[in-house]
């Protein structure tokens, strides 16, 4: 008995002896966002894990959509010494981005330098920051040639991408062609990126389907089901494009049937996907009872799905 409340109070203190950060990051992941940030705001200046905890203020912030708070939050990050600086210039870069979608022209001419200083730092202190090189990319393609955009650039980016990983420098070079509207060369980039990484077909087949390739598309996800008939992701992805192409409606509906039978892992599509995709399909057959019923079903599970919200309203007559 004594062990017991001997190991009970070691486990107390041990609870009280875990770190402010510690503390406040397992909140974080829990989205109890109002105690986690009661545990950044007690460690100090002098405290070695003074920037990471402006970086989760500032991430909190981001959140709460208070950006220019979480932007000051990043600039303390990247001013103080620890932590991963390479990850807090890219956040720093992408909230200035994020300001500038809605800042008037002065503004935005004010915050371009300071968002590509922010991700070029970044990649200087890690040459493999993706997400920096990402959004140096949206930069080059976005940005006016003044304020520094250029597709050549954007261009260079791309391959830089490619010799730290292949797939995503394809990906990337072929979303650059499809801006210029270069669709044959965009396929043969979004081709080779789905050799190198399979997990990327979906890719190449939203690729196929917004540009009213249909029978690409089916042949690429018939292929993935003939070499196997259990893969889940390219079973709903033919579904989809079904759905989609108004094509090929019975076999669209029995993958989605079969999808819904199956529980998702993480990152693959929602069953409130597959629902609404589901529901487009009865929708084109006309029965619109059970695209009724699909429609409300996707959206209990995720009330954001637009394309849902839209169906619902056609097939209630509203």
């Amino acid at each position: 008995m004594r062990c017991f409340f001997f190991l009970l109070l070691l486990a107390s203190f041990t609870g009280l002896a875990q770190p402010a950060l510690d503390r406040g990051k397992s909140l974080y992941g829990e989205k109890r966002l109002e105690a986690a940030k009661e545990q950044f705001q007690q460690i100090d200046e002098d405290s070695p894990d003074y920037a990471a905890a402006r970086y989760y203020l500032g991430r909190i912030a981001f959140e709460e959509k208070k950006f220019d708070d979480a932007a000051d939050f990043f600039e303390e990050a990247t001013e103080a010494k620890g932590g991963n600086q390479s990850e807090y210039f890219t956040w720093l870069g992408d909230t200035y981005g994020t300001i500038a979608q809605d800042a008037n022209v002065i503004r935005q001419g004010m915050l371009a330098p300071k968002m590509k200083s922010a991700w070029e730092k970044a990649i200087a202190l890690d040459a493999k920051n993706l997400n920096a090189r990402f959004s140096l990319i949206s930069f080059y393609t976005q940005a006016p040639s003044f304020m520094g955009g250029s597709m050549d650039k954007a261009k260079e980016m791309a391959r830089q991408i490619m010799a730290i990983s292949p797939a995503q420098g394809h990906r990337s070079m072929g979303n650059l062609y499809l801006r210029e509207k270069n669709i044959p060369a965009a396929e043969k980039e979004y081709l080779e990126m789905a050799r190198i990484e399979p997990a990327l077909l979906p890719v190449l087949g939203n690729f196929y389907v917004n540009e009213k390739m249909h029978g690409k598309a089916f042949t690429l996800f018939e292929e993935q089901l003939k070499k196997n008939p259990g893969d889940m992701l390219s079973a709903y992805q033919f579904g989809k494009v079904c759905a989609l192409s108004g094509q090929r409606l019975d076999e669209g509906e029995q993958y989605l049937l079969k999808y819904l039978s199956y529980t998702p892992k993480p990152n693959e599509p929602s069953h409130a996907g597959a629902n609404m995709r589901l529901a487009q399909i009865y929708e084109k057959k006309g029965k619109r009872s059970e695209a009724k019923q699909k429609y409300e079903a996707a959206l209990k599970m995720d009330g954001n799905l637009q394309e849902a919200k839209e169906g619902l309203s056609r097939v209630s007559g509203q």
